[in-house]
């Protein structure tokens, strides 16, 4: 087991050894809130954009649904007749200038696998730059937008933001809710008590602090035909191996579980690379993995690998709450 994935699993599972890293918890906590208070006082600048921005994002490191989430709020929004943008850090992308306009053409070298996913499946203008105000200048600057969605970012204090919704895996939590290196979280545990939405990745019902919702597998898609196919196109008790590379590997190898498939698990590390040998198994059997990892994936595609697409369900309760929060930011100008 990698170092990476020892110290995932200690963190939410305990582990003693991880009392030896509380000092450097203790300095990158320091760190992490002077940032913050900089940023409430008005001692460090920050970007108000001329349209309002949800910023969705989470506190723990690891997966939590967040571009299932971001494609929902892209999809809502355009129903309520809003031009909607995003923007993202575009993680591991190598693009030749920044910011970088990404487009469904691109590869995930790139764009990052995650931008090049949202933008393929979408169609958003999307912009990616580690300096998330510039890239919502850029934007602005080549499209009439209503609303931009920032693509996590939580931690991003250059750019001011109007709706903060925090994101949850519902069967981890927070883990040993202690702050990086010593646990998963990028900030302290009270910050959750200063954002506009917490929502719970995997719950059956809304919770007293927070929304639901899940992630609905919906087909099967053929990388090299991209030729979409019900669930039922492979039986029940059909073997297959299974390719996830993201935050959480265990959901997707769960969710192959609950329908019925029997799953040879292959976990690779977040925004993993790829090519036609690391995904050479054995023995010969249909290989699905995650829309995400599908992106990376295309061009050396055998007949039957698959990527099984999944959409965000939140909860009624939720929306509601959203379009009420829509109403309100359409109709007064941005706070300062």
């Amino acid at each position: 087991m990698a170092l990476a994935d020892r110290l995932l699993k200690a963190w939410y599972t305990g582990h003693p050894a991880l009392a030896l890293l509380r000092p450097l918890e203790a300095l990158y906590r320091r760190v992490v809130l002077r940032k913050r208070a900089r940023f409430l006082s008005g001692e460090s600048a920050s970007y108000r954009a001329p349209v309002p921005v949800i910023v969705v994002g989470n506190i723990t490191v690891g997966g939590t649904g967040k571009t299932p989430m971001i494609l929902w709020l892209i999809e809502h929004c355009r129903q309520q007749g809003l031009r909607v943008g995003v923007v993202s850090r575009g993680y591991g992308a190598k693009p030749p200038h920044l910011p970088w306009r990404v487009r469904a053409d691109q590869s995930a070298a790139e764009a990052g696998d995650e931008p090049l996913l949202i933008v393929q499946r979408s169609g958003v203008p999307l912009m990616i730059d580690p300096d998330r105000s510039r890239a919502v200048q850029a934007l602005l600057a080549s499209e009439t937008l209503d609303l931009i969605l920032c693509d996590d970012g939580m931690q991003h204090y250059r750019l001011a933001r109007d709706l903060e919704l925090v994101l949850i895996d519902a069967a981890r939590g927070l883990g040993n809710r202690r702050c990086l290196p010593a646990g998963p979280l990028r900030e302290p545990v009270e910050r959750l008590q200063a954002v506009d939405a917490l929502l719970y990745n995997g719950a059956v019902a809304d919770r007293d602090d927070g929304y639901a919702f899940t992630l609905k597998p919906t087909a099967l898609v053929n990388l090299r035909s991209a030729e979409r196919v019900s669930l039922e196109h492979f039986p029940a008790d059909q073997s297959v191996h299974a390719v996830a590379g993201i935050g959480n590997p265990q959901r997707f190898f769960n969710t192959l579980l609950e329908l019925k498939w029997r799953p040879v698990p292959h976990p690779f590390a977040d925004h993993a690379e790829y090519s036609a040998r690391a995904l050479s198994f054995s023995p010969a059997l249909p290989l699905i993995m995650t829309e995400k990892d599908a992106v990376k994936c295309r061009a050396f595609a055998a007949d039957d690998w698959w990527y099984l697409a999944v959409d965000a369900v939140p909860s009624p309760a939720f929306v509601a709450w959203l379009d009420g929060q829509l109403e309100r930011l359409l109709q007064r100008p941005s706070k300062p």
